[in-house]
């Protein structure tokens, strides 16, 4: 592997001191970097450039955005932590000539994570989104509890009364789904994770799923008939506004991302040093 793109949180390094570094480094020993964007779809700005990899420098966030923006390139990331507690982001800073290093010498794995695709359907047409870790349904605004309908394949499961529901892949179940209470999943499984957040009840918990099936949350009214307001969040980056009425369709994506591993370690052992840290 020879050829990079990189991406960078610029609020991560302003200066473009560790983009600068690695991207000379990668000159010196015989490959080509190239400085993108991540803000923007990667069809805008790799028009006649060739790469084989994407360098994602910054966090977790970092590497979402990279995710969503570059999925129609099929190139495969690989994140270099600039930031404090990252699972996706699999290098440190510290150590980024032993991955660049393995990368030259094609000395890595690549996994294949699940995405989810995300049909928000409201007046007018159905808006699709696309998110690696997870599509969280919240409320905005006031702080009232919100009630979902949950739909499985067609068939009504149960009524929530909560503050949001986190529909999340194997790979973000180390986001918020983690924090919210959900299980930790092998990255590289295939299932859908269904979290409340801060349910109203005492006997709810998180729902696994196979990932043939198909989430729709309807947004009913509120209490006493009043109107809902709720926001469709696809991996924190992306958000949508539903109300009484709407709903949004869950399901996996046929598209996948690629990670790159130079880690040898098995994931209990890197889940092990994070809860540690």
């Amino acid at each position: 592997m020879k050829q990079f793109y990189l991406i960078t949180n610029e609020g991560k390094d302003p200066e473009g001191i560790y983009t600068g570094r690695i991207a000379e480094y990668i000159t010196k020993h015989g490959g080509s970097a190239v400085c993108v964007n991540g803000e923007r779809p990667a069809d805008r700005q790799l028009s006649g450039v060739n790469a084989e990899c994407i360098l994602v420098l910054g966090g977790d966030g970092t590497l979402l955005r990279a995710a969503r923006n570059m999925m129609d390139t099929d190139l495969p990331l690989l994140g270099i932590n600039l930031g404090t507690l990252g699972y996706l982001a699999e290098v440190e800073i510290a150590n980024f000539e032993t991955a660049l290093d393995q990368l030259l010498q094609d000395d890595f794995a690549r996994e294949e994570r699940m995405m989810l695709v995300g049909s928000v359907e409201r007046q007018g047409a159905p808006e699709e989104n696309f998110a690696l870790n997870d599509i969280v349904i919240s409320r905005c605004g006031s702080l009232q509890i919100l009630t979902f309908h949950i739909y499985v394949n067609g068939q009504f499961l149960n009524s929530y009364s909560a503050d949001g529901i986190i529909v999340a892949t194997p790979t973000g179940s180390t986001g918020y789904n983690m924090s919210a209470g959900g299980p930790i999943v092998e990255p590289c499984a295939r299932l859908l994770l269904m979290t409340p957040i801060c349910p109203h009840t005492l006997n709810t918990r998180s729902i696994i799923l196979a990932p043939e099936d198909e989430i729709r949350i309807e947004i009913p009214q509120g209490r006493d008939g009043k109107l809902q307001t709720v926001e469709a969040n696809f991996d924190g980056s992306h958000k949508l506004i539903l109300q009484t009425g709407d709903h949004i369709v869950i399901r996996k994506a046929a598209k996948t991302t690629g990670i790159l591993k130079l880690n040898k370690e098995s994931f209990l052992a890197v889940l092990h040093k994070k809860m540690s840290e």
